[in-house]
């Protein structure tokens, strides 16, 4: 059975490049559209972030704030042998603590927020992650979109998980044109089936980090060109953009564009018809 499409918010939060043509229901339909191509293009998309059990994942992504996911995974090791459990990380030793997570940066703040962890966990829920956003959020270290990635993939509860590279990719798809992380998850959220929400978010990163870059885009080799408003703001040109395509799954997301070494074929324009494709649908 097909999804009800949702009603348009009473506060018009739509972004003006894409009501000109575009009904609510057009939107929907291109959001849509969007979070299946993603499907296509990613199918394995996951969290990046090594863990086994929640409480790993919750100081995984504590420290994966202002650092990358791959010098968290090189940290952690060492970290998880040492502090098992949430008893251990409040009884941690703050020097020898700071000394291991160093290298994630912000390692001071870090360490109050692993420490005091440690210790509400202990004292409110008996060493154990809780599984519910409002529990989790009370949390030290622990804010709405960490909460997210915890109960979207130590949980299996839906979420979205708002960082910078999903901010940044749904206001360019014109989604919305909202900024603050909050308000920019329940605007998705009206658009997007909430089954779909945290593999949608494990896409919509993998792109982020692999096509469409934050100063540099390469529209011109991107599989989403045909629905997204914003084509153009990076090369057009797929030779050049397609340098610009990085990670394992380089030559399979430039065959889903249409794109091969050498070639002069623009991706957001219909070969069939030999006219752009539109951008938007009126529904």
């Amino acid at each position: 059975m097909s999804e009800p499409v949702p009603d348009r918010p009473e506060h018009d939060t739509e972004p003006k490049r894409r009501r000109t043509g575009e009904t609510r229901l057009g939107l929907v339909r291109r959001a849509r559209r969007i979070m299946r191509a993603l499907a296509d293009a990613y199918p394995d998309a996951h969290c990046e972030l090594n863990f086994e059990t929640p409480l790993q994942l919750t100081v995984a992504t504590i420290l994966s704030a202002q650092c990358t996911d791959k010098r968290v995974n090189e940290v952690t090791p060492g970290l998880f042998a040492r502090y098992p459990t949430a008893a251990d990380y409040a009884g941690a030793d703050r020097t020898e603590l700071e000394e291991l997570i160093r290298p994630t940066g912000f390692y001071r703040n870090k360490a109050n927020s692993l420490l005091g962890l440690g210790a509400a966990l202990v004292e409110r829920h008996d060493g154990e992650v809780p599984a519910t956003l409002p529990e989790l959020v009370k949390l030290p270290g622990i804010g709405r979109k960490t909460a997210n990635v915890i109960l979207g993939n130590a949980f299996d509860v839906p979420g979205l998980t708002v960082d910078t590279h999903f901010g940044r990719l749904v206001r360019r798809w014109g989604w919305t044109t909202e900024e603050d992380p909050v308000k920019v998850e329940s605007a998705v959220g009206e658009l997007i089936p909430r089954s779909e929400w945290t593999m949608l978010s494990h896409r919509v990163i993998f792109h982020g980090r692999r096509v469409c870059h934050s100063r540099k885009p390469a529209c011109g080799a991107c599989l989403l060109a045909k629905d997204c408003p914003s084509y153009g703001t990076g090369p057009t040109d797929p030779g050049t953009a397609a340098e610009l395509v990085s990670g394992s799954e380089a030559d399979r997301l430039l065959e889903l564009a249409g794109v091969t070494t050498g070639s002069t074929t623009d991706p957001a324009t219909d070969e069939r018809a030999g006219e752009p494709a539109a951008r938007e649908s009126a529904g």
